[in-house]
């Protein structure tokens, strides 16, 4: 039986904030999805400031300038 290998550092591709979850979309395509009560800044902001995001390197971080928010990926997967 043969196993699929998983990258070691996942990369993200795309991201969203809803009022309850941070989504993210990953480049070997999975979706990961958290509650936004796990960081307190991107629960507190607003819409607009949530959709403010960078991705960090090649996806492997996300970055929201004006929260001064930035979250690993693989901490995404192994909280």
């Amino acid at each position: 039986m043969s196993t699929l290998k998983v990258e070691s550092h996942p990369v993200a591709i795309d991201v969203c904030v809803t009022e309850s979850n941070l989504s993210v979309d990953l480049a070997d395509g999975r979706k990961i999805s958290v509650p936004i009560v796990w960081f307190p800044r991107l629960q507190k902001a607003s819409k607009y400031d949530r959709e403010k995001w960078q991705l960090l390197g090649d996806g492997q971080g996300i970055h929201w300038p004006t929260l001064d928010e930035d979250i690993c990926v693989s901490g995404l997967l192994n909280p």
